[in-house]
């Protein structure tokens, strides 16, 4: 009696052609929003086929990759939410923190209107926006941040610079690790030049050692 095929290595090679399919959109996408399914399976390396095997289609496609999206941003605030540390430095580490996902993610950006919708992006977003909403009305009332604007105003103002920000990314005017994207936040939000600079070099200095420590 012949011997069962053995269905893990399949799969295993499953979730590296959808990981590579997912990784290859992201870069593609990013380069130029209406590139075709068909174009993006050669960029992968898979047969037509196998990606529409993981996504029947561009819908399917976009939205496992705003479901990644919203898992890393989930991530990222889950980790540093009800932090005690000082309103500014709380609004450095969330910007180090979340500038990343935006980074990989920033071909989202361009697709948010025409292929996910409003609210789905704004579904995505909520938990960022509730933590940054939390922090400048923190800052706020501590004294640290401007308060001609309400803390949610603020924060949606915040959101829409990190947007333009990150299509500067997208046309290669900005090239950028996060810091400066921090200090320009914190300036923003009533933060004088010299102390936000300061205050995102120190903690940026500190996750690096954080980062350092567990290795």
């Amino acid at each position: 009696m012949p011997k069962p095929v053995a269905r893990e290595p399949l799969r295993r090679n499953s979730r590296s052609n959808r990981a590579r399919i997912l990784a290859t959109a992201r870069q593609e996408l990013g380069r130029n929003p209406d590139v075709t399914l068909e174009e993006l399976a050669r960029a992968a390396g898979v047969v037509r086929r196998t990606l529409f095997g993981h996504f029947p289609g561009r819908a399917a496609l976009l939205e496992a990759l705003a479901e990644e999206a919203s898992e890393a941003i989930r991530s990222v605030v889950s980790a540093g939410a009800n932090s005690t540390e000082p309103a500014e430095r709380a609004l450095a580490h969330f910007v180090l923190s979340v500038w990343p996902v935006g980074d990989r993610y920033r071909m989202l950006v361009a697709l948010a209107r025409k292929d996910l919708g409003r609210e789905r992006v704004a579904e995505i977003l909520a938990p960022a926006r509730d933590e940054a909403t939390a922090i400048l009305e923190r800052g706020q009332r501590d004294g640290v941040f401007h308060t001609h604007l309400p803390p949610a105003v603020l924060s949606a103002g915040l959101e829409a610079m990190t947007v333009a920000l990150l299509e500067a990314v997208n046309t290669g005017a900005l090239d950028d690790d996060g810091t400066r994207v921090a200090v320009a936040m914190l300036i923003a939000a009533g933060v004088p030049e010299e102390q936000a600079g300061a205050v995102v070099d120190d903690v940026a200095s500190a996750a690096v050692a954080e980062a350092a420590a567990d290795v």
